[in-house]
């Protein structure tokens, strides 16, 4: 009963200080300017729009895939990857004074931006796909469910590896310097932008086993009704995430005794 009664405890003070985190986040990086919070899904929707109005009027379909949700989901998406990967680079450098408080840890610097860019990508997704229903360009999800778990598979694949990131970057300066361009190099291979059903053998046998191509092929048995794919393995991308989680936080471990407050 006591040990029950401490990890609810912790459990509660680990959710406040992420909460203040987030909190603190918003402020130092969108301010009360212009528009202020707004931004948090404002940069997201501009970057995915303007692709997503490329396609606008293109009507060849590829099997019943309609070509603005499916660029849209694919790039909110990516976005959720993209935005955790650059920005744990950086975070510990910028954060650094906060670990003068006991109760924060660079854990919850990287969950607090993780949250963060997850819930802005998702909820930028959400009104996109709305606007683009609206205008006739879309249908709204098929399997919302399995959409929404894909957007939360992205979120805790991209927070995983990001501890290695930070933990990498805070040691190395030229690790530092290769992120960007890894993370974009990454993009054409990420399957944001195809199917593996499109990609030619023995290629796509080969993507088949990457963690982002998966989890970009149950986005879409999300968001298409006559969409299936015989390449998403639950286990295999749970597991995944479960890796980096674990070598993450051995990696946090190990870079937390080399610094100095």
């Amino acid at each position: 009963m006591a040990l029950d009664t401490t990890l609810r405890h912790g459990l509660r003070v680990q959710i406040q200080v992420i909460g203040a985190l987030i909190l603190r986040e918003l402020h130092t990086r969108y301010g009360r300017e212009n528009i202020g919070y707004l931004w948090l899904i404002g940069e997201p929707m501009l970057l995915a729009g303007s692709v997503a109005l490329i396609h606008l009027g293109d009507t060849h379909h590829r099997g019943n895939i309609l070509p603005v949700p499916f660029a849209l989901g694919g790039y909110c998406a990516f976005i959720i990857f993209r935005s955790i990967i650059t920005r744990a680079e950086s975070a510990l450098h910028a954060n650094q004074p906060l670990l003068y408080h006991r109760m924060v840890t660079i854990f919850d610097m990287l969950a607090a931006r993780a949250v963060l860019e997850g819930a802005s990508s998702t909820l930028a997704l959400a009104l996109l796909l709305a606007g683009a229903c609206a205008l006739g360009a879309a249908e709204p999800p098929a399997r919302p469910l399995a959409l929404l778990a894909a957007l939360a598979l992205m979120t805790w694949f991209s927070f995983g590896l990001s501890m290695l990131v930070c933990a990498v970057t805070y040691a190395s300066k030229m690790a530092n310097r290769l992120i960007h361009p890894l993370v974009y190099l990454a993009m054409p291979m990420s399957g944001a932008f195809f199917l593996l059903r499109w990609i030619p053998e023995p290629y796509r046998g080969w993507l088949s086993w990457v963690p982002l191509t998966q989890i970009f092929e149950l986005l879409r048995i999300g968001q298409f009704e006559s969409f299936d794919s015989p390449y998403v393995d639950g286990f295999y991308l749970v597991g995944w995430c479960l890796a980096l989680t674990l070598a993450g936080l051995a990696s946090l471990r190990v870079v937390r005794r080399h610094i100095h407050l």
